[in-house]
């Protein structure tokens, strides 16, 4: 492995610790027997009679575990829905296992099971929310009549689409009973907690999870604005409902705080860069788009690097963080990270030194086995030799079949966290 290759590795993983859920949520919480803090908020145990813990997402089996260890039995049970893959144990909240990105019958009882707790609150019940990046696809809770197998359908359109996650979730709320605000609905008049994991650019509280338990300001017509622009249609006689918006008095018991994002991942890799004798550039932290539009962008900048020193001289570092979206043409396997880079590696061929990474923090792109992957200038000239035709791997849509042959392929497995992506470029 080449240092910049090893250099690349370990700026991703100073990403990744830097948004461990479990650390996250211990770095934002205190207990001292009696009160506890959330930031500005001042929760006083013995003002209730209960503590709740429902949620959902990839990194909310770790942030549970977080508020077990500090809490106790203090806890008096809760429900989490989770990806598959998850290994974490607790000792008070349960954890359903469920699918992602496509929902199944599992998060559908799930839903239900927290939707039960929910309503079963009262006044003198504390309910903490845990929502991480994910949540969106395991709390499905289709509003009838849309069946599982119509929001099912639904989702595969939209995700093949190119839609955004802020336009797919603004969809999903307005057919679900317990996204956009509806899950507070539920818990009022209770006192309501939500702890959050952004994944989704710009940190919008709205858009994570589809905000199940924060007000939305979006409508039924921004819904069906997003179906008409890509194209999909509602299901035969399923119609949308609205949420309930700012200033509803079901939120007035309701805080919010979040406990990680991609800005503290993009920080830490920044960090570790300058540490390893880069000059580091956030070009990003709210990268959106095309992955091969944002590919081509990030390759133009590596090449006014290496061709006249600016924005930054080298040995150089770009960093973006974000989510892009793949638009599906072809019939490969792969993810936007592993498209990101191959498209990246395409257009910086025969340009000089470069080390390209670009990586999911769930440790999940796409339908896949990597978390991303991670290339120089050698690999072109070594696909070459296999007889890999980069551009028509690319056309397919199929970056895994090309990286794996390569060796290039980044897996982590499950890292039980999700604050969107990291996208690594080293000038050396």
């Amino acid at each position: 492995m080449s240092r910049e290759r090893h250099h690349a590795l370990q700026i991703f993983r100073a990403a990744l610790r830097a948004v461990d859920p479990h650390q996250a949520v211990l770095d934002h919480l205190s207990f001292d027997g009696r009160v506890l803090k959330a930031s500005r908020k001042r929760f006083r145990l013995s003002d209730f009679d209960s503590i709740q813990v429902i949620g959902a997402g990839k990194a909310s089996a770790a942030m549970a575990q977080a508020v077990e260890r500090l809490l106790g039995r203090r806890v008096s049970g809760g429900f989490i829905n989770v990806p598959d893959g998850i290994a974490t144990r607790l000792r008070r909240i349960q954890l359903q296992r469920c699918g992602h990105p496509i929902p199944d019958q599992r998060g559908v009882d799930g839903a239900r099971c927290i939707l039960e707790i929910a309503h079963a609150a009262g006044p003198r019940d504390l309910v903490i929310a845990l929502i991480s990046g994910g949540a969106s696809a395991m709390l499905p809770a289709p509003a009838p009549p849309l069946t599982l197998e119509g929001k099912q359908e639904l989702t595969k359109r939209l995700l093949a689409s190119g839609a955004t996650i802020h336009e797919m979730n603004t969809v999903r709320k307005h057919l679900s009973v317990i996204k956009g605000g509806q899950l507070a609905q539920a818990v009022f008049p209770a006192t309501l907690l939500t702890l959050l994991i952004s994944d989704v650019v710009g940190d919008n509280l709205e858009v994570i999870g589809s905000g199940p338990t924060v007000p939305d300001p979006s409508t039924v017509a921004d819904a069906q604005r997003v179906l008409d622009r890509y194209g999909v249609p509602l299901p035969a006689a399923v119609t949308m409902h609205e949420t309930p918006k700012p200033g509803d008095p079901v939120f007035l018991r309701a805080s919010e705080l979040m406990v990680a994002s991609n800005k503290q991942a993009i920080a830490a890799a920044a960090k570790q860069a300058r540490e390893l004798g880069y000059r580091a550039v956030v070009l990003s932290t709210t990268i959106e788009g095309e992955t091969r539009d944002i590919a081509s962008m990030h390759a133009r900048i590596a090449r006014e690097i290496l061709e006249t020193g600016r924005p930054v001289r080298r040995p150089a570092c770009l960093l973006s963080g974000g989510e892009t979206t793949v638009t599906l043409r072809g019939k490969g396997s792969g993810g936007r990270n592993q498209e990101f880079v191959l498209a990246a590696a395409i257009a910086l061929a025969s340009s000089g030194p470069v080390t390209i990474l670009s990586a999911g923090t769930d440790g999940i792109d796409g339908p896949t086995d990597a978390a991303g992957a991670i290339a120089d200038s050698s690999t072109l000239p070594r696909a070459s030799e296999l007889g890999l035709d980069p551009r028509q791997f690319l056309d397919n849509n199929d970056s895994y079949r090309f990286f794996e042959p390569l060796n290039a392929l980044l897996k982590t497995g499950p890292t039980g966290s999700n604050v969107a992506d990291v996208r690594v470029l080293l000038i050396p």
